[in-house]
Parts: C-alpha cells; sequence; structure tokens
C-alpha cells in the first residue's frame, strides 16, 4: 500500500480525512478467474466500444496505462496518471457521496478495487475496478472532461445531503454488497431492493446533495456526446458494462438533449436505464453544472441555506458578508420577513475566515455551540461591519463599555465589550462580551453565567455548505462503513478451477509453455461442465495458433454449454465472433 500511496505527488496532498477511505489494493488476491473476467469484458469492449465510445475512450486507455490483458495495478496507473495531474486509490466499495466528490475535487480517481464475479460479468451495481478502471480513467485523458470531474467534486463536496440520504446511501451500498456476493438468498435482495424503494419514495424534498448526484449519474456515469440522433458513450457506467453499452444506443433507449432539466430525473441503479442524457459537447457539461450551482446554499445562502443545514443533521458552515465562517451542527433559526435574525450550532462549534480557523476560536472554545444574531441595528441604517473606527465609538462598540445592541429582527444583545477581531479589510467581523444577555423579546438565549458570548458579525449570510469551513477544525478521521464488501471463503471446486484458469493464463504469458491445453479443457469438461469462460479462452489460442483439433474440440463443448445454458449464449457468441475477426480490435498491452 506504501508504494501505491507515494507513487504519485497528488496524492501527498490529500486531507487526511479523505485517507481514512483508502484500502490496499492487495493485487495478489485477483485470481485467474478475475483476470479472464477483466480481459474479456475489455476485449468485447474495445471492440465494440472503438466505433461506439468518444474517441478520448481509446486515446485514454493507453494514455492511462489500463491494459486489455492485466487488471490494472494501482502503482502503475499512479505512475501514468501524474502525467496527466491526476491520481487513483482503491476504497471498499462505495464511500459516502460528499468523500467521493472530494476526492475529484483533489484530481483523484477513487476506484473500488474488488471485480465483479463471472456470473454477473455483464453488469453489477457495485462499484468495481472494471467500471472505474476501465470506465472512468480513460475518459479524464480529456483535459476538458478532465478539468469538469475536477471542478464538479469541487462543487459537488460541498452540496448539502438530508439526514435521509445517509439512510439511502447505507442502503444502496448494502444492496450492492449482497448483489455481487455469491450465494445471497434472493429474498434477501428482494427485501434489500424493496427498502430502497420504500426509501426512495419517502425521501421528501430532494436535498442538493440529491439533485447534484442525479447530474453526476447523467453525465459521468451514464452520459453520451455528440448529437441526439448519432450519439457517442463517455459515461463510465456504459462504458464498463458490456451490455448496456450495446443496448444503450438502440432506439429502445430514448435521448434527451442535456439540460438542467436533468437534475429532477431520479435513476435506479439496479436496473438499464430507459432514457440518457446527450450533452453536444464537454463543454457544455460545465454549463449546466455552473447553472445548478447558482441554485446551491454555497451561493445563494440566506435562510433557505441555514435551513438546509439544520435538515441536514451533519456537520455545515455559513459564511457571513463579513467573510466570517461558522461551522458546526446547526439546530435551530429565528426569521422574521423571510430573513435568518438569529442561527444557532449545538455541540462543537468552530470560526474561521477564509478557510482558516480564528486563533482561540476551535471547538475548545465553543464547545456547546454557538448563536448568533445576523442583520443591520435597529434604527441604524449602516452595518456594523461596514463602520468606521469613528462610527464604533459613536455608537458605544467600543471595548470595556457597557452597551445594549437591538437587531432589526428583535434580537437584543446587552453585555460589556471585552474586545472584537477583524477581518483583513479592516471590517469588525467577531465581538465578545461579558456578563452578557441575549434574548428575542420574553425568550433568553444566552445568560451571564454561560460565560463569554462571541457575537459573530454580519448583515446577512451568503453561503451555506456541507462541511466545516477549516478541514483542520474537526475530527473528521471517523468514517466507519456498516458493512465491509463480502470476501467468500471458496470452495475446493472454485479453488481447482482457479488453478485450471491459471494454467491457461501461464502459458498465454509464456510463463509455462509446456502446459497441455487439451488436458486442461478434459478436465474442464469433467469436473467443471458448465463454465463457459475457461473453453473460449482456451479456443482462442487454439484459434491463433491454427491447432484444429483443439479448436473443434472447444467449440463442441461451448456449444453444450450454450445448450444447457442458454443464458450465456450471447456471451460464448460474441467471444467467438471477437477472436475469429481479431484483427478488428485493438490491443494495447
Amino acid at each position: 500500500m506504501k508504494n501505491s500511496i507515494e507513487i504519485n505527488p497528488i496524492l501527498n496532498k490529500l486531507p487526511k480525512h479523505l485517507k481514512q477511505f483508502i484500502k490496499p489494493q492487495n493485487y495478489e488476491d485477483y485470481s485467474a478467474i478475475d483476470q479472464a473476467v477483466w480481459r474479456y469484458v475489455m476485449l468485447k469492449n474495445v471492440n465494440y466500444l472503438s466505433k461506439a465510445a468518444h474517441k478520448s475512450y481509446l486515446e485514454g486507455l493507453k494514455l492511462t496505462g489500463v491494459s486489455i490483458d492485466s487488471i490494472p495495478n494501482m502503482y502503475g496507473m499512479n505512475r501514468i496518471l501524474k502525467d496527466i495531474g491526476w491520481a487513483a486509490v482503491a476504497v471498499d466499495g462505495f464511500i459516502p457521496p460528499n468523500a467521493f466528490m472530494e476526492f475529484q475535487a483533489y484530481n483523484v480517481l477513487v476506484i473500488a478495487s474488488d471485480i465483479r464475479q463471472l456470473e454477473h460479468i455483464e453488469y453489477t451495481p457495485a462499484p468495481d475496478i472494471i467500471h472505474e478502471g476501465a470506465g472512468h480513467a480513460p475518459i479524464i485523458s480529456n483535459p476538458e472532461y478532465a478539468e469538469y470531474l475536477r471542478r464538479f467534486g469541487e462543487i459537488g463536496c460541498k452540496a448539502i445531503s438530508s439526514a435521509k440520504d445517509y439512510e439511502l446511501y447505507e442502503a444502496v451500498r448494502h444492496l450492492s454488497i449482497i448483489k455481487e456476493a455469491p450465494h445471497t438468498p434472493e429474498k434477501d435482495i428482494e427485501q434489500a431492493e424493496k427498502h430502497i424503494e420504500e426509501l426512495q419514495q419517502n425521501m421528501g424534498a430532494p436535498s442538493e446533495m440529491a439533485l447534484i448526484r442525479n447530474l453526476h449519474w447523467w453525465t459521468v456515469e451514464y452520459g453520451l456526446i455528440g448529437t441526439v440522433e448519432k450519439p457517442k458513450i463517455y459515461g463510465a457506467g456504459l462504458l464498463s458494462s458490456i451490455g448496456e453499452s450495446e443496448w444503450c444506443l438502440t432506439d429502445a433507449v430514448k435521448k434527451i438533449p442535456y439540460t438542467l432539466e436533468a437534475t429532477y430525473q431520479n435513476f435506479d441503479i439496479t436496473k438499464p436505464q430507459p432514457q440518457l442524457y446527450v450533452t453536444p459537447d464537454f463543454a457544455h457539461l460545465s454549463l449546466v453544472l455552473e447553472e445548478f450551482a447558482n441554485t446551491m446554499a454555497l451561493r445563494t445562502g440566506g435562510l433557505s441555506g441555514v435551513k438546509k443545514l439544520i435538515n441536514s443533521k451533519a456537520l455545515g458552515s455559513i459564511e457571513l458578508s463579513t467573510g466570517l465562517q461558522i461551522s458546526g451542527v446547526f439546530t435551530n433559526v429565528i426569521e422574521k420577513n423571510s430573513k435568518p435574525i438569529y442561527l444557532q450550532t449545538t455541540g462543537k462549534t468552530a470560526l474561521a475566515y477564509r478557510e482558516k480557523e480564528l486563533v482561540g476560536h476551535g471547538i475548545e472554545t465553543h464547545k456547546k455551540g454557538l448563536g448568533s444574531p445576523i442583520g443591520k441595528l435597529k434604527g441604524i441604517n449602516l452595518a456594523i461591519e461596514d463602520m468606521s473606527p469613528r462610527d464604533l465609538a459613536a455608537y458605544n462598540i467600543y471595548e470595556e463599555q457597557k452597551v445594549i445592541l437591538e437587531f432589526e429582527g428583535g434580537i437584543k444583545v446587552s453585555g460589556e465589550i471585552i474586545t472584537g477581531k477583524r477581518n483583513l479589510q479592516g471590517k469588525i467581523i467577531l465581538i465578545s462580551f461579558k456578563n452578557c444577555t441575549v434574548s428575542h423579546g420574553d425568550t433568553i438565549l444566552f445568560k451571564p453565567e454561560q460565560g463569554i458570548y462571541d457575537m459573530a458579525v454580519g448583515k446577512e449570510i451568503i453561503s451555506a455548505f456541507s462541511g466545516p469551513a477549516d478541514l483542520n477544525s474537526f475530527n473528521l478521521i471517523t468514517h466507519v462503513p456498516s458493512e465491509k464488501t463480502i470476501q467468500v471463503k471458496k470452495t475446493k471446486e472454485r479453488l481447482r478451477l482457479e488453478a485450471l484458469y491459471q494454467q491457461i493464463r501461464d502459458y498465454r504469458d509464456d510463463i509455462n509453455r509446456t502446459i497441455s491445453r487439451t488436458k486442461v479443457l478434459e478436465e474442464l469438461i469433467e469436473n467443471h461442465a458448465s463454465d463457459w469462460l475457461l473453453p473460449l479462452e482456451i479456443y482462442e489460442l487454439a484459434y491463433i495458433g491454427n491447432e484444429i483439433e483443439l479448436s473443434k474440440k472447444a467449440l463442441t463443448h461451448l456449444n453444450n454449454v450454450k445448450y444447457n445454458r442458454p443464458e450465456v449464449g450471447k456471451l460464448i457468441d460474441d467471444g467467438i465472433e471477437i477472436i475469429r475477426y481479431k484483427e478488428n480490435y485493438i490491443t494495447n498491452k
């Protein structure tokens, strides 16, 4: 793991709270069956996608070090990705959406290092290395798209979630794990799918994270580019699905010009998508993203921004017009005339300016939260932040002076001023009081016995966003996944089958050319008659070597498998077609 992290300097810039999601790739854990699954998908995809994907795909396979014949090694990928300003890390399945997007903001590609089972070779709802490595990585070689991805992460990680979003994330993660795990009872899968459906039907108004996740799905995961009549594929979900990449371009799937309307189109990860969105070019993606960002509390602030944070029940921040930033769990807001006049956090709270914590105002100082009025003083047109030193003295806002400040909204602050803090422009951003009482009508919001009262200064809230303003203010290394991807103990039969796959792989890689492929095929027919991928690999080697007898024997067995397992018939036929017309696809070693 050490080498895979240090090989790319971009990874050294990652904050500690993101590094907690990184896990070792453990390349030696990939079996020869896993390698064969990767190889089949890549051969089939490259054969088809050379015609159907955006031109950046094939170019990107070479530039990002993604091989057709072998599962990519994270160490090697990082060595190559650094040349285009990106890096890659391995993670365990789905990670929380904010973290996923924050990785993107640092130009880091998150790769779920597990690989789908042979039984799910066409599609899996679980993120895997085929989806991430063969889907996402190649397209980021396009500079315009890579910048879109980075910018999406930068904006997306600030999107505010609702409390229900995380519950849905956990449910989706659970479903993806059990669907990919072998021998999961069908009733368990049905129950998990039903739970997700129930959650989706009771989400209420969609949060910012839910909306931007839709944009991510319809672009980064399932995007088409070009014209509605003749689109090309660029979305990683389509690039990595050998079934859906073909189906998506048929008339069975509705094609819609990509606009901000896609924000409100939900999706189901367990089913093929009935409609897809087509962007004319990658630049258009950024235009729509900025259009959406203009609707976010990140840019609008105000009462709605605070309410979104309260609804999230999670760590978030607001920024006042002075630039002062308050980070914590927001629990209450008092409003008047649709404007916030007082806001309150509960529990550990920190104050910052320009993403840097104010000295003496971290979570140790504000252990129990912070409340503060918002707005102008009553009867005074000049906001506190706009007052000159002479104005402040005139209104008695001065060190060691007892003062009563009454705000337009009705909040009253009465106490003795200790000191204040100013921003770089000289504007007052914080005033500290002792013996202070804060009230709203008959309601006491702060009492003298509670200690020092730190009053944030700002006539309005200009921004509200997820997470802390200063990443160092809070201990963010708290991620404990509810469940880990299932590593099933292999049966003796499975291990014997893997050994047969390994022999053929060793033969292909010139590690051992003395292996009798005929004997391997005979043992396969006798003990693993339902397997279809290994006889296809044997057929390929025999066909390339013009070994007629072995070719016939492998082909006969494949026809028997098709007869007994019609569900894999198309996979076999497609594999044979690629082998016979091998000159039509591009090798990338």
